[in-house]
């Protein structure tokens, strides 16, 4: 069964860049063959060997992101898409960071040398800002003894979709890699705990402040 659509437009949109790090960390993941027929899967033939180009134009939308979210799962199934989405997450990141870790400082060695605990919440302050900044997502941070909490008020990842489970494997990928790199190699437990797909006002993302290992 095909899992609803939203077709309304959002006019909510990431820079190309942001866009092509999607598409490249994808193909890394599963083959150019792979994305494109994912993106065939999506409605998005457009975008088949085609990929926005390296700038900041305000270019693609929310909608893209959600319909290649959504033909993730419906192609590989739940369970298959969301490990796909993890591990293009974290590739996400990878590209990234060699795109925005100049303009973000995050690369500096006095950031380097902070204490664990400051250094991640500094690294999702900045993390946050940047996507504030640059996309028409909205992301705000909180905190309690014991965990992180990164909330999506706008969140494109699950833009349009209707389903019985949070869906936001590629954001919850990214922050995992995220971890990894500001803790120098370590892992942390990271779960999405509400979904605005599942009918949640945010998509909240819960990360625990020690590293599992």
């Amino acid at each position: 069964m095909r899992e609803a659509a939203t077709e309304r437009s959002s006019g909510y949109h990431y820079p190309n860049k942001m866009g092509r790090i999607i598409l490249l960390a994808m193909e890394e993941v599963m083959g150019r063959n792979g994305v494109n027929a994912v993106l065939n899967l999506a409605r998005l033939q457009h975008r088949v060997n085609n990929y926005p180009p390296n700038n900041f134009d305000l270019q693609f939308s929310f909608e893209e992101i959600g319909a290649i979210q959504r033909a993730l799962d419906e192609m590989y199934g739940p369970r298959g898409g969301r490990g796909l989405a993890l591990r293009a997450g974290r590739a996400c990141f990878k590209y990234g960071i060699k795109e925005f870790g100049p303009v973000l400082g995050i690369a500096d060695l006095a950031f380097r040398l902070l204490p664990l605990g400051m250094k991640l919440k500094v690294g999702f302050e900045v993390f946050a800002e940047t996507f504030n900044k640059f996309t028409d997502q909205v992301v705000r941070l909180d905190e309690d003894e014991e965990h992180f909490f990164w909330i999506i008020e706008r969140c494109p990842v699950c833009w349009g979709r209707h389903t019985s489970y949070p869906a936001c494997f590629l954001a919850v990928g990214i922050l995992q890699e995220s971890l990894y790199w500001v803790s120098g190699g370590k892992n942390f437990y990271v779960e999405e705990v509400s979904c605005i797909a599942q009918g949640d006002e945010t998509c909240t993302i819960l990360i625990d402040k020690q590293p599992l290992d």
